[in-house]
């Protein structure tokens, strides 16, 4: 059976992320699988090389996963003809560079969001792949959350009927790093790194939105720094300038009113570290990660509002499971599958680079939509 070895520069995947999800739990298992299969039956193997800057870690990652090569440098790296494939997940503040040298040096690109950290900046890099006649896609995982396939079957299948809202709950309590470490790298709550949740988590959230309910319209935003003091990975204490909670609002181009919280200061009280409530005419789902509950209109409750007696009625009792046979996916992993399937077959791919810049406009709209206190229309994007 026919193999083909798939080169690839796997930048900024020392991180947390980048080494679980991207490396070992997409490329490396390909590779200790036996490959991505193709439809005439050959498979692709991939051969990754890591890319960072701190060799330490590199060569650490690099003995504990089995992976032979990793470099810190980015040109000797790019000059090897034999590794046609350049990801990044590293810091935002960085990629938009990284990507322009590499697709001056012909490679095929996949990366992490943000694209960029403007839409002027993500709108060149889709340029230059386009003209350079390269390959390309963004990440977009969220779509292949179980729980929000559940909520699109149910769309398919009428169960809302007419849908008017959508409610969306994101974040958990990050520690400051003082008398317990951080779960989120601190370059997070600093601007110069590219940090702040707008950029980091609305460019989801556009792509769950534009996916499964209604391209988005408009935008009100308000960030805040909740936590204005940090420690770092060394136990130095810096000054957080980048916003940790994010409070957004959304008009679809349907009509559909999107409500959503995104924090890394907040105590989950609810089902998930992630759920989604969808409203409709004939019933209501609320979804997180994989499970998902639903209450038909036969099913809701008649509450009385009575502000002088404690509620007796268990609201929970009016929701039950919803269980479609849907088998569980990681997302990331069945991205990159799909993307080395297009590299080689040239199969449909619709997460390409122009997809990346949707999510930027987003989050900078977000941006200006804070600072200037005010709703902000999205136009469309010129190619």
């Amino acid at each position: 059976m026919a193999e083909h070895r798939l080169g690839i520069i796997m930048a900024g995947v020392t991180g947390r992320m980048g080494t679980k999800q991207h490396l070992v739990r997409s490329v490396l298992k390909f590779r200790d699988d036996g490959g991505v299969v193709l439809a005439d039956g050959s498979r692709v193997i991939p051969d990754p090389i890591l890319l960072g800057r701190d060799g330490a870690k590199l060569e650490a990652l690099a003995a504990e996963t089995g992976v032979s090569r990793w470099t810190t440098d980015l040109d000797v790296a790019l000059a090897n003809p034999d590794d046609q494939l350049f990801f990044d997940a590293g810091i935002p503040a960085g990629r938009a560079g990284l990507l322009q040298k590499a697709i001056a040096a012909g490679k095929h690109i996949y990366s992490e969001k943000p694209l960029a950290l403007s839409v002027e900046d993500a709108m060149d890099l889709y340029r230059r792949a386009r003209d350079a006649g390269i390959k390309h896609g963004v990440v977009q995982d969220k779509i292949y959350l179980t729980g929000l396939r559940k909520i699109k079957s149910l769309i398919d299948d009428g169960f809302f009927g007419d849908i008017f809202a959508v409610r969306g709950e994101f974040g958990y309590w990050v520690f400051e790093g003082d008398w317990r470490p951080g779960q989120r790298p601190s370059w997070n709550y600093r601007k110069e790194f590219g940090g702040g949740i707008i950029f980091d988590m609305l460019p989801h959230w556009r792509y769950v939105l534009d996916t499964f309910f209604g391209n988005v319209a408009s935008v009100s935003c308000l960030g805040a720094t909740h936590i204005p003091r940090r420690w770092d990975e060394n136990g130095d204490a810096f000054e957080a300038d980048a916003e940790d909670a994010a409070y957004a609002t959304f008009r679809l181009d349907n009509g559909i009113i999107v409500s959503f919280n995104s924090a890394y200061c907040t105590r989950v009280r609810r089902d998930d570290t992630l759920t989604f409530q969808v409203d409709g005419t004939l019933g209501a789902a609320v979804a997180g990660f994989t499970r998902c509950v639903i209450q038909d209109r036969d099913a809701t409750p008649f509450p009385s509002w009575n502000p002088d007696a404690t509620e007796t009625f268990d609201f929970r009792s009016a929701w039950r499971e919803y269980e479609p046979d849907l088998p569980v996916i990681n997302g990331f992993n069945a991205e990159w599958e799909l993307f080395i399937k297009h590299l080689y077959e040239g199969t449909d791919f619709p997460w390409d680079l122009r997809a990346g810049v949707k999510g930027v406009q987003l989050a900078e709209l977000a941006t200006q939509s804070w600072r200037e206190r005010r709703w902000i229309d999205i136009p469309e994007l010129e190619d």
